[in-house]
């Protein structure tokens, strides 16, 4: 029986370095999109001079782009949302940064705390807020670059009607 490991047997990769995927300059796939987004969330000094806060609309800074995509970068104060809609023909990644945001969609709510990551594809419809007491900073980065972002009519739960009162 040979004893040789896997490492002796096949060798060590880094030595083969025809063999190592090049470091791409620009994101290609959504996991590169949601490292590139994870990269920048560590890396503070990137953005958070950057943040403002506005109390009549939500504060938003393009903060990169790229061949077909852009990195946004948002403040929201207590109790603003983005109102329901879709980012068109555009994918994203959403990640927040500081504080928790809300996000609402057809399948439910959930709360999104620093740190947190929502990737979506073309169509996805969502109302993201924030409805804690302290401010949020959220970035988005979309490919390709966000070009329309439609709005939607909330559906309201229907509610049943009152029947007939009998005794």
């Amino acid at each position: 029986m040979n004893s040789d490991s896997d490492l002796q047997i096949a060798g060590d990769i880094l030595e083969v370095p025809h063999l190592l995927q090049p470091p791409r300059e620009h994101p290609a796939t959504v996991a590169d999109f949601a490292g590139l987004a994870r990269s920048i969330a560590a890396d503070r000094s990137q953005w958070e001079h950057l943040v403002r806060y506005d109390a009549t609309s939500r504060w938003y800074h393009r903060l990169r782009t790229g061949p077909g995509y852009e990195v946004w970068l948002l403040s929201w104060v207590p109790g603003q949302g983005s109102g329901a809609h879709d980012h068109g023909r555009s994918s994203g990644v959403l990640t927040v940064l500081e504080g928790t945001l809300t996000e609402h969609t057809a399948r439910g709510t959930r709360a999104l705390t620093a740190g947190a990551q929502r990737v979506f594809a073309p169509g996805y419809t969502h109302h993201v807020v924030n409805d804690t007491l302290e401010g949020a900073v959220s970035l988005h980065i979309y490919y390709p670059g966000l070009t329309e972002m439609p709005m939607h009519t909330p559906h309201c739960e229907a509610r049943p009607e009152p029947g007939p009162v009998t005794a």
